[in-house]
């Protein structure tokens, strides 16, 4: 079948987009903006904001670049998928404006409002019900605006995710999904229906949730005069919407029970695919509705985050190296030992952490010796930090029955760096597989499965395998005394 697909990824960083083609399945078109990282504003110590027009003029540039480049392509344009960062609030008015900024995912405000709320409708209640605690996501920031911003929760007619109001924009109807909705933590696994006794323990009225369709599926045409804006051609339905990490996992074809996509961008990500809900007590870990969830065969998406990773890292370079590119801090870093010299780094510090048990301990440099340890140190020991807090996470994830034997992840980001591949195969003790894919081209094969071109099983025709990495065990032993030392250091930031 000729023509293309526009997969759209609306990160907290930026917004990227990819051109499809149907018939080869390779990327033809890409562009991404702003060329610097968009801001977030905090306006105080763990808040976390952005604007959604700030989003939307970002999807506009994007996509008037594609066309530019490529006219005729997005001439021949079938369908529109979106990803987008997962566990945002926007709040909306019936016209679709934003009453407020969105309170966006790293953003741990409303902390305490969930930690209430487990207790309250009772943790086994909870975990066996809706997946998790109510901890830091949707639902709880939405108490968070009912509790001290009550007249703009009465100007608002919905509450919605990221990619949801970006699917508004581009077609002027409103909606969410159950994936989404679970997301939230406003979806009950056990009755496959929005969770209304969270609603009601937070005092949040069931009409603020907007009509429920599916993730994969014609949602709605983008209208007539937004078409004409951008450039696409009439008639162009959107007919496929999911959070980030759901989508990358499809954008690495990690669809069935047993399979793990791992990611190492703005946040350090394992997502594992189960076919039934597994509960982590004490709700370290994350279970939504994965994309190819249905009503007669339900998929769940084992999610363990730690906040910061890439964010992290540069923080790292802005501090120490700022004039130094990634590749050239990414070599320096080869230049330290296996265990940096003793160096030790905790990759947080950007909201609570899950894996912590909702606790922000902030990042942190320790052990350091001032006669001893480099600029190639401090760079080795922040990426092997980031590969022990998913290793933390990982233990985790064990212990619920998820043993991840293989990993898959795009060649992108921190796995750009063979010492974070390394630290990480050989950490984790599983082969790596690397792909060049991202989060806007899985969109884009999201988009061909909505609309009815492609199936699961056939929509990764051009996806390309760069390489299968294999654990070193030359370094096994090194890398594990040098974890050990770091969830020493973890434990003593806990206490």
């Amino acid at each position: 079948m000729a023509g293309t697909l526009l997969g759209l990824d609306i990160g907290s960083s930026s917004v990227k987009g990819t051109l499809l083609d149907v018939s080869t399945g390779k990327v033809i078109a890409q562009s991404s903006s702003p060329a610097e990282e968009m801001a977030i504003e905090a306006l105080k110590p763990g808040w976390a904001e952005q604007h959604p027009d700030l989003w939307w003029e970002h999807v506009s540039r994007v996509i008037q670049s594609i066309r530019s480049s490529s006219p005729k392509e997005l001439s021949a344009l079938k369908a529109i998928g979106i990803a987008y960062q997962m566990h945002g609030l926007v709040l909306v008015d019936r016209d679709g404006k934003p009453v407020r900024p969105a309170i966006i995912w790293c953003d741990s405000r409303a902390v305490e409002l969930g930690v209430q709320a487990f207790l309250k409708l009772g943790q086994k209640e909870c975990l066996e019900t809706l997946g998790n605690s109510p901890g830091n996501f949707t639902a709880a920031k939405l108490a968070w605006v009912k509790n001290n911003e009550p007249q703009l929760l009465e100007r608002a007619a919905y509450c919605m995710l990221p990619g949801d109001y970006i699917a508004l924009r581009l077609t002027g109807r409103f909606g969410t999904t159950p994936s989404a909705l679970s997301e939230g933590i406003m979806w009950d696994f056990k009755h496959s229906s929005i969770a209304t006794q969270v609603l009601k323990h937070f005092q949040i009225p069931v009409s603020l949730i907007p009509p429920v369709g599916d993730s994969v599926g014609t949602f709605a045409e983008v209208r007539a005069e937004v078409a004409r804006e951008l450039g696409l051609p009439p008639g162009v339905p959107v007919t496929y919407r999911a959070g980030d990490q759901p989508n990358n996992a499809l954008a690495l074809n990690v669809l069935n029970p047993g399979e793990v996509a791992a990611n190492a961008g703005t946040s350090g990500i394992v997502y594992g695919v189960s076919s039934k809900l597994g509960v982590d007590p004490e709700s370290r870990v994350n279970n939504f509705l994965h994309v190819n969830s249905t009503a007669t065969q339900q998929r769940v998406g084992v999610l363990m985050c730690v906040n910061g990773a890439g964010s992290f890292y540069r923080w790292v370079k802005n501090t120490f190296a700022p004039s130094l590119s990634y590749k050239e801090l990414n070599a320096l870093a080869a230049q330290s030992p296996v265990g940096s010299r003793g160096l030790v780094s905790l990759p947080y510090g950007n909201g609570a952490e899950r894996t912590l048990g909702n606790r922000n301990i902030g990042a942190a440099l320790s052990q350091i010796e001032l006669n001893q340890h480099t600029l190639g140190d401090v760079l080795r020991s922040a990426q092997e930090g980031v590969v022990f807090a998913l290793c933390y996470g990982l233990e985790i994830m064990r212990s619920m029955g998820l043993s991840p034997t293989r990993f898959r992840a795009g060649y992108a980001n921190m796995f750009q760096s063979e010492v974070f591949r390394s630290t990480f195969t050989t950490a984790t003790g599983a082969p790596l597989e690397l792909y060049t894919t991202d989060g806007s081209e899985g969109a884009a094969r999201g988009a061909g499965v909505g609309a009815g071109i492609f199936s699961f099983s056939n929509a990764f025709g051009g996806l390309h395998r760069d390489a299968t990495l294999e654990p070193e065990g030359s370094k096994a032993a090194a890398i594990q005394q040098a974890y050990e030392r770091w969830k020493e250091a973890v434990v003593r930031a806990m206490q």
